[in-house]
């Protein structure tokens, strides 16, 4: 699979936010906080996002994809980590 074909973390925002039910986690295995940030390295979810999710309503779980993707956006992923 060639780079081209991984969608981007923000791609992934678009398409969850669209899921009625069963929202999908952000997680992608690199479970890392960044000290600077506050956020996963590998989702740019914060640890108290990534600690309530499993109790998360699928709107609100909408809404941190949302958060997400306004990170991403605004520069705290680095593109190695920008994997499903």
């Amino acid at each position: 699979m060639t780079t081209e074909a991984v969608p981007s973390i923000v791609e992934r925002a678009i398409a969850a936010r669209a899921v009625e039910s069963g929202v999908p986690s952000p997680c992608i295995s690199i479970c890392r906080i960044s000290a600077e940030s506050g956020f996963c390295e590998g989702c740019l979810r914060t640890i108290d996002e990534i600690a309530a999710w499993s109790r998360t309503s699928d709107a609100d779980k909408r809404s941190v994809w949302r958060a997400i993707e306004l990170r991403a956006q605004a520069g705290f992923l680095s593109g190695a980590e920008d994997k499903p």
